[in-house]
């Protein structure tokens, strides 16, 4: 066997005597296909349930960014003269796009969830709430803690730092466990594509002796080996993607109150991440079955 002939064959080309070396079917080359295609599957959800989880951490954060509460507790006979005051300070106060008292009703709808429907409001000594809306730029926290407690004592200004706080932390978290979800079907695709094109190798050791006799390298027969299994995991991870695109496409909408077991799908440019994911494949695929070869190559010398 000459060189040319050795050389000739290339991975989108192939090389028809050097695939006479893998077998076209049997276990190995179903566990390829199926180990890459369950693999892409999992992960266009993980990619899914990541973005979709950082997404609804952010807008949930991002509205709490916006907005504060001021909690007013005073005596029946002096609550509304505190209220009138505050209103004032905040309609003095740069950075406050807006501000309202909550009435009655509202307050009791935001205790609704807790204490049920039939809440007697007017005869507990509930706190006044206020929400305000903050500009662009913003206000002056600390600035406004101090005036509100020289002139409103019973006025205290939550910013919902911690609400945001907690928020901010899990959509980064969300985001890191789904790259570390990647990572691991990654690796269990390698270690499966390893399997595979080792048992395929074992099995045709005797061919790859005659293959040998006759002047074949070592980087010839792996390259038959590479080009089979990089092909089987690309197919099939092509396969797992589309399908998983398919359901993801057919989640449940996002829904204006930010449930969390919606809006899991894919949004605008996002849609061309999953793409990635038969190229990424493909590559382990490379890197796993050619390192498998050329070790079970010299193991069988």
């Amino acid at each position: 066997m000459s060189d040319g002939t050795r050389d000739k064959g290339s991975l989108l080309r192939g090389d028809r005597q050097a695939d006479r070396v893998v077998p076209p079917s049997g276990p190995a080359a179903r566990l390829t296909t199926f180990t890459a295609g369950a693999m892409a599957f999992l992960a266009v959800f993980a990619l899914a349930l990541s973005l979709a989880s950082g997404r609804l951490a952010d807008r949930w954060a991002g509205a709490l960014a916006r907005t504060a509460t001021i909690r007013i507790s005073a005596p029946t006979d002096q609550l509304a003269a505190q209220t009138q005051i505050v209103l004032d300070i905040l309609a003095q106060t740069p950075g406050v796009a807006a501000a309202r008292a909550l009435t009655d009703e509202e307050q009791k709808a935001l205790l609704e969830p807790w204490f049920g429907p039939d809440l007697p409001v007017d005869a507990l000594p509930l706190p006044r709430l206020i929400e305000l809306t903050e500009g662009d730029p913003g206000y002056d926290g600390e600035g406004l803690r101090l005036r509100l407690s020289a002139e409103a004592p019973g006025a205290i200004l939550d910013d919902h730092t911690r609400w945001r706080r907690p928020m901010a932390e899990a959509a980064s978290r969300l985001r890191l466990l789904g790259v570390l979800s990647i990572a691991l079907i990654g690796a269990a695709l390698a270690a499966m594509v390893t399997l595979a094109a080792t048992a395929a190798l074992a099995a045709n050791a005797q061919v790859i002796r005659v293959l040998r006799l006759v002047g074949a390298r070592d980087s010839y027969i792996a390259r038959a080996f590479v080009r089979r299994f990089t092909l089987r995991a690309l197919g099939g991870a092509a396969v797992g993607t589309a399908a998983a695109m398919i359901g993801v496409a057919f989640l449940p909408a996002v829904d204006e109150a930010g449930g969390f077991l919606t809006g899991l799908g894919f949004q605008g440019w996002a849609w061309a991440i999953p793409l990635a994911l038969p190229p990424l494949a493909g590559l382990v695929a490379f890197v796993a079955t050619r390192t498998a070869a050329l070790r079970k190559l010299r193991e069988l010398t």
